[in-house]
């Protein structure tokens, strides 16, 4: 089998201009997908209707009987290997070139990593790769990383790679993106040890053979909602919890992350790589939530052809996503990605689990009553807003314009298609509810992410202003205009 091809794009000096030039190197380089059998387009999952969501979230899975393996136990000591699957569990050597390793996470999909080894016969991991590694490595190919001072070294040396067409291993991206370290249970521990865990903000956890390394499964934060959502009626400390308002539970942040629409594709990801995010929101002139950008759609510009994406708005790209995920003139558009403070639990779970999101974005309310649908029906869809877009606008990328024409920030009618961003509630927000009402002692996400946050602070690029706007509520939101 052919060894992988160089990276797609020639990476600019480390002080050049952040943006690449749409008409260089892209359209001559090789790309991410040249040698790939299945694009992203081949991989992607249904789009929900508005009627199916609304059927999910009016007739939730806890009311249905949950596993019977599971029926009468304590959930805190349902052993994690109950809950894993080896299936899942895809490996790569260190050696294996970027390309490789990425066309192997877009075609294996849930849960969205790779382990990596340094020999093909071994069964510990020692790192992983995922869709975070993936962003940050293709902001240093297209120039558009900020390193830090430690960094400098191995940021030359992949740009010099990158320039002489050379294939690069993953061992040499390692260091690129923020993670924290690699967590391991054996599969006999119970699932108390686990939620303390998620709920101190850890993502995943590595299952291991009892007494040894060997890795036997991948337990996730959203493998373990699911798995609580859909045996929720055997578990009635838990259930109890499904019917409460976000407002009366007190959990999530008012300290949110979120990005004009009028801002580029490469500013999100520059802020998702520097914070250590995993998506953003992004919202209207208003502050009002209109989309949502994790790093998973990333997976859309491992084409050299998609690469002027990243000089197009966040609005245009939102459009890209809708329109691969086979939603067309807004017909099965709906806005899936808040709540608001009177939104149930069971509400806010249904929509991680069937979106497969990492967090919800809480929005104001328009009415204080909780029969009140927390998403409208009858509103004007995004999907419709940006392919009906007005005369006089101008698309961020004219090579996209006949496919993607976009809208600007200021046209969309934000306040109808959700709310204002008031605060996101995520699933480590979620475990550490359960987890603390459980009697466990889990770490504070907020100050995990205040850390995150405070050590993230001097990497952000000048160019990105950072302005903190307290809303009337109290709430902050850091908007990357």
């Amino acid at each position: 089998m052919p060894g992988p091809t160089p990276p797609p794009v020639e990476a600019p000096a480390r002080h050049s201009s952040p943006s690449p030039a749409l008409g260089q190197t892209i359209n001559h380089r090789s790309s991410f997908a040249e040698n790939l059998r299945h694009s992203p387009r081949s991989q992607r999952h249904p789009s929900f209707t508005q009627a199916a969501v609304q059927e999910l979230l009016n007739h939730p899975p806890p009311s249905k009987a949950g596993d019977p393996r599971f029926v009468g136990r304590d959930w805190r000591q349902i052993r994690v290997g109950e809950l894993v699957e080896k299936s899942e569990v895809r490996w790569a050597e260190l050696d294996v070139g970027v390309e490789q390793a990425t066309k192997m996470l877009i075609d294996a999909g849930p849960p969205n990593v790779i382990l990596l080894r340094e020999k093909a016969q071994d069964t510990a991991a020692c790192g992983t790769f995922d869709y975070s590694d993936l962003n940050a490595y293709l902001l240093v190919v297209v120039g558009l990383a900020n390193p830090e001072e430690a960094q400098l070294v191995d940021f030359d040396a992949l740009a010099k790679k990158t320039r002489d067409r050379e294939s690069i291993p993953l061992r040499e991206i390692q260091t690129l993106a923020k993670k924290g370290p690699l967590v391991t249970l054996p599969e006999s521990a119970d699932l108390s040890k686990a939620i303390e865990h998620f709920g101190s903000g850890v993502h995943r956890i590595l299952v291991c053979k009892d007494g040894t390394t060997e890795v036997v499964g991948i337990l996730s934060q959203l493998k373990l909602v699911k798995f609580l959502w859909d045996n929720g009626s055997s578990f009635p400390a838990i259930d109890a919890f499904y019917p409460m308002v976000l407002k009366d539970l007190s959990i999530g942040t008012p300290q949110t992350i979120a990005i004009n629409g009028d801002r580029s594709l490469s500013d999100a990801l520059q802020v998702m790589s520097n914070e250590g995010l995993t998506s953003i929101a992004v919202v209207d002139n208003a502050f009002n939530v209109v989309g949502n950008i994790s790093t998973a759609d990333i997976k859309l510009l491992t084409s050299s052809s998609k690469l002027p994406l990243l000089q197009s708005s966040c609005i245009h790209f939102i459009s890209v996503i809708l329109s691969e995920r086979g939603i067309g003139d807004g017909k099965d558009s709906f806005p899936v990605f808040h709540v608001n403070p009177y939104s149930t639990l069971a509400h806010t779970v249904a929509k991680l689990v069937a979106t497969r999101s990492h967090r919800m974005w809480v929005v104001e309310a328009a009415s204080p009553s909780p029969s009140a649908p927390a998403t409208p029906l009858a509103t004007p869809s995004i999907t419709h807003a940006v392919l009906s877009s007005p005369a006089n606008s101008t698309p961020a990328s004219p090579s996209l314009q006949a496919a993607f024409p976009a809208v600007s920030a200021a046209a969309l009618p934000g306040a109808r298609i959700s709310g204002r961003l008031t605060g996101v509630i995520s699933l480590t927000d979620i475990l550490n509810l359960f987890a603390r009402q459980s009697g466990l002692n889990p770490l504070s996400p907020n100050d995990q992410r205040a850390r995150r946050r405070r050590s993230s602070s001097s990497s952000i690029r000048p160019s990105i202003d950072r302005p903190s706007i307290d809303s009337a509520r109290g709430s902050s939101v850091d908007l990357r205009r």
